[in-house]
């Protein structure tokens, strides 16, 4: 979307435009469904979610079929789609560890990043590819069937109807999630150093414009871009069984971070090279996948099934919004300095975002991680 939006365009201010759209129905939507994903069947719900953001796909088939669609049809399929994702994602987050053991949850969740990151490889690089030859609608049309996979594999899972007390959602079961991520510090110092990272040093926004007008590479240098980070979580991932015997959990979150600022810097550096850009950003990814997992293994932990989807629901609300925010604040600079000037001054934000945010959270940064005896008391 980002790609047609500003082939119609040519506007890097309706790029931001339409990460607006994307984040309002997240701000909106996310703490909510939290609590919904608490008092239901998580299986059900998410059947709902795949079911509309379906829809969404096949309303942008039709969008792309018309030619040169109005870009507000755009936005109003984004609104939606990152609404019924702001419902979707902290439900399917909070339904991991009702599928394994907690001793093995950190090993779940880097096989889930591997499984992420091997489609978000294919995706785009096929995508830009298909956007080469057989155009939107046709690429739109590929996504709208690999929704089918979605629910067939849904189908395969068993219900999981909600344990413990139930609370009712609402306002009251919002603030009960609240204060728990606010209370436990760790919690909420990996919320913190995630925003940092993606406000910071998170320039997908200015991929369209630097594969266009910076490398003169088109759609499938677009589509290299987009797919280099995956391809380097990728790999991160498949070699990821070490996390599991990593104790300092805390310390490895603030290194990971500090990794992803550094190679994004790089990016930014050597923009006369179109490789050595990609290698950069894969070096990115690996980094960022390694922090994903040690974030999401101390706040699955750290956090009682009866309260997994409120906490899960603000941490999709950090991971969802914050890169959105990073693409408003890279597209602004860009636009008042220049793409490139955006790409090194956030990097150069993130690092030293890490040094502030290891100082104002201790309990992050020393935090190590329980052993599984003390975790699954914890979630009993």
């Amino acid at each position: 979307m980002p790609y047609q939006v500003y082939v119609l365009t040519g506007s890097t201010l309706a790029i931001a435009a339409l990460t607006l759209f994307q984040l309002v129905p997240i701000l909106l939507f996310a703490l909510g469904a939290g609590s919904l994903a608490d008092a239901v069947d998580r299986r059900k719900l998410l059947m709902v979610t795949q079911a509309g953001l379906a829809t969404c796909s096949f309303a942008l088939v039709l969008l792309a079929l018309h030619g040169s669609p109005p870009v507000a049809a755009l936005f109003g399929v984004a609104f939606v789609a990152a609404g019924l994702g702001a419902v979707d994602q902290p439900t399917r987050s909070s339904a991991i560890p009702r599928l394994v053991p907690p001793i093995r949850l950190p090993a779940a969740i880097a096989l889930n990043q591997l499984n992420f990151q091997m489609a978000s490889i294919v995706g785009p690089a096929f995508g830009g590819i298909l956007i080469a030859t057989v155009g939107l609608a046709g690429a739109y049309t590929v996504d709208l069937l690999s929704f089918l996979a979605s629910l067939v594999a849904l189908l395969a899972i068993h219900p999981l109807p909600p344990l413990g007390v139930v609370a009712r959602p609402g306002i009251a079961a919002i603030r009960e999630g609240l204060r728990f991520a606010r209370d436990r510090r760790a919690i909420f110092g990996s919320f913190v150093i995630d925003l940092n990272a993606m406000i910071f040093g998170m320039p997908t926004a200015l991929f369209p414009v630097l594969a266009l007008d910076v490398f003169g590479t088109g759609p499938a240098g677009l589509g290299l871009m987009a797919a280099a980070p995956a391809f380097g979580a990728f790999f991160g991932a498949l070699f990821s069984g070490w996390v599991s015997a990593v104790q300092r959990t805390g310390r490895a979150i603030l290194i990971a971070v500090l990794c992803w600022g550094l190679a994004i810097t790089a990016f930014g550096l050597v923009t006369v090279s179109f490789p050595l850009a990609l290698v950069c950003l894969a070096l990115a990814g690996a980094a960022d996948v390694f922090s994903a997992v040690f974030r999401s293994t101390l706040v699955q932990l750290e956090t009682p099934d009866e309260l997994r989807g409120r906490v899960m629901s603000i941490h999709t609300l950090v991971v969802t919004s914050g890169p959105r925010l990073g693409d408003i604040e890279a597209a602004l600079v860009a636009t008042l300095i220049g793409p490139q000037f955006a790409v090194v001054s956030g990097g150069v934000l993130c690092m030293l975002g890490v040094g502030v945010v290891g100082r104002r959270f201790p309990e992050l940064r020393d935090y190590v991680l329980r052993r599984a005896g003390q975790a699954q008391a914890t979630i009993a």
